[in-house]
């Protein structure tokens, strides 16, 4: 994990995120805790448990981008999972576990991905080779095995001919001299027998995958393909680089990040709390509850890469929390969610700001898609001030939903400009706050037409 103070982690996280001010510092601090208890003798190093989070507030104002940027600037292996998909165990649905078995799943592929990475150039060397081996006459090969099985100190005119052949299809190889020639390559055949096992959990839920179990059982089954040098080369780079990794260490580096430095983002934690009655479908948001707790609190989930614990993994949640609260949870539950912060919701200047000053700002990601029609698109301040108008003015008559309202609003108002970028004569366009007061009025006046379309 990178070393980042909690003033830095709030810099970074301003880039991207307008406002919020209390959220950011609560998951600095979290993150901070982490690098202090790296710290810490190794007796105590066990028993300082992470202090989760829940996040409070309407939908669009930042919550799961928080959560997400941060695990980002700390490299942290990150999964997200609405926790209104969870059901009580017994019923038809996925279990909890499963949310850490996704974690582990992802967490194995992006340090495989890095593994594969950094023996890319030794694995395109093998791959070359393999590649002039099948480019080589097979005569001229078999010419100079013969001559090198003979003992000769001397070598043979047909050894030197095929070390000549060898280095002269080598530059023309590097040139792509030979990218239009085809070569026959024995390509592992990944299509494997379906073992279909009926659960009511389903297949990715169970302890244990029986396909990975079945798997080194079956025959590796290949085909010859007729494929171009240049796709070969690519297949053959991507199976070295395969054979050079070492899957053991991969998946205890993965396991072991997941443990230390695994964030979990719980949305819509609110939607299973009940309303106290503990009757019809407040039963089994309870049980949902109640299987989440021992898996926030700390306990061992077996995957299909061994036993992971849960202990350290950082759970972050968030809801709106409209017509319920916190408290409304069960106490166990609300317990293991020491810390909470209620997140802001947007007026018109938060609006202003999220247009304009985040390094991935919408208005930037718009001129930038049109600059590649050769179209310059030109914003004024006046007509941004009318869009953070606009969106403040529908939220509050009809939904809010925070900044995603800004997307909407965005491409209605450039709908006949992206429509007409390709073919319009004019490549400098300036939207301005008459432009988009004609473009956003119906919108804006018509309450129903403003609920339907945005």
């Amino acid at each position: 994990m990178k070393d980042l103070k909690p003033s830095e982690i709030v810099a970074e996280l301003d880039k991207y995120i307008i406002g919020q001010k209390d959220g950011k510092r609560s998951v600095a601090i979290a993150l901070r805790n982490r690098w202090r208890r790296r710290q810490v003798p190794n007796d105590l190093k066990d028993e300082i448990a992470p202090k989760n989070i829940i996040l409070i507030g309407p939908t669009g104002v930042g919550k799961t981008e928080i959560a997400r940027r941060l695990s980002r600037l700390s490299d942290s292996p990150f999964y997200k999972v609405e926790a209104s998909k969870f059901t009580e165990v017994g019923y038809v649905g996925r279990d909890v576990e499963s949310m850490v078995r996704d974690l582990v799943e992802l967490t194995v592929n992006n340090v495989r991905a890095t593994a594969q990475e950094s023996v890319k150039e030794k694995a395109s060397r093998i791959a070359e080779e393999r590649m002039l081996d099948l480019l080589l006459p097979k005569a001229e090969a078999g010419r100079a095995e013969a001559s090198a099985d003979s003992g000769l100190e001397v070598v043979s005119p047909s050894v030197e001919t095929a070390s000549s052949t060898r280095e002269k299809l080598r530059k023309m190889l590097k040139a792509g001299k030979l990218d239009n020639r085809y070569v026959d390559l024995d390509v592992a055949d990944r299509n494997m027998p379906m073992v279909e096992i009926f659960s009511n959990v389903g297949m990715e839920e169970m302890g244990i995958n029986f396909k990975d179990m079945l798997g080194p059982l079956m025959p590796k089954n290949t085909r010859r393909r007729k494929i171009k040098v240049p796709e070969a080369l690519k297949t053959m780079a991507a199976e070295e680089a395969q054979n050079l990794v070492d899957m053991e260490r991969v998946i205890q580096d993965a396991v072991t990040r997941v443990e230390q430095a695994g964030i979990i983002f719980l949305d819509e934690i609110d939607k299973i709390a009940g309303n106290g009655k503990g009757q019809g479908p407040d039963v089994s948001r309870e049980g949902v509850q109640r299987d989440l707790l021992p898996i926030v609190e700390g306990s061992t989930v077996n995957t299909k890469y061994g036993p992971v614990k849960t202990d350290h993994i950082l759970f972050i949640a968030s809801g709106a929390f409209h017509t319920i609260k916190p408290s409304d949870l069960i106490p166990e539950l609300q317990g293991r969610f020491p810390i909470r912060v209620t997140l802001d919701a947007l007026n018109r200047h938060d609006f202003f700001r999220i247009l304009t000053e985040p390094q991935n700002a919408l208005l930037l990601q718009y001129i930038a898609l049109l600059r590649t029609e050769g179209v310059e698109l030109i914003f004024s301040d006046d007509a941004v001030e009318k869009i953070a108008e606009i969106a403040e003015e529908v939220n509050l008559r009809t939904e809010n939903i925070g900044a995603r309202r800004l997307h909407t609003l965005m491409e209605r108002l450039l709908e006949d400009i992206l429509f007409d970028a390709p073919d319009v004569p004019e490549k400098r366009l300036t939207v301005d706050a008459a432009y988009v007061a004609d473009k956003l009025k119906a919108i804006k006046d018509d309450e129903d037409l403003s609920r339907y379309i945005l």
